[in-house]
């Protein structure tokens, strides 16, 4: 479930088509984000879950699985 959100937030910040996203996929070199990307990303995953991500924590992800184990981390 989180997974299917999170592909939403990445596809509507970087203008992907969600079938091209995976828990593998990187951020930076597979899908060419930018640190306002990723930013913008961050920004909706805290919205999207009411959740806060640490700016160390952001720091560390890297792949959408990255992402999605943050999530987790935070919902529990």
């Amino acid at each position: 479930m989180e997974f299917e959100k999170l592909k939403k937030i990445i596809g509507e910040v970087l203008n992907v088509e969600a079938d091209e996203i995976t828990m593998e996929t990187t951020f930076v070199d597979d899908l060419g984000a930018d640190s306002l990307d990723i930013f913008q990303i961050i920004m909706g995953i805290e919205e999207e879950f009411d959740i806060e991500i640490a700016n160390e924590d952001a720091e560390n992800i890297v792949t959408v699985g990255d992402a999605v184990d943050e999530i987790k981390k935070a919902l529990n």
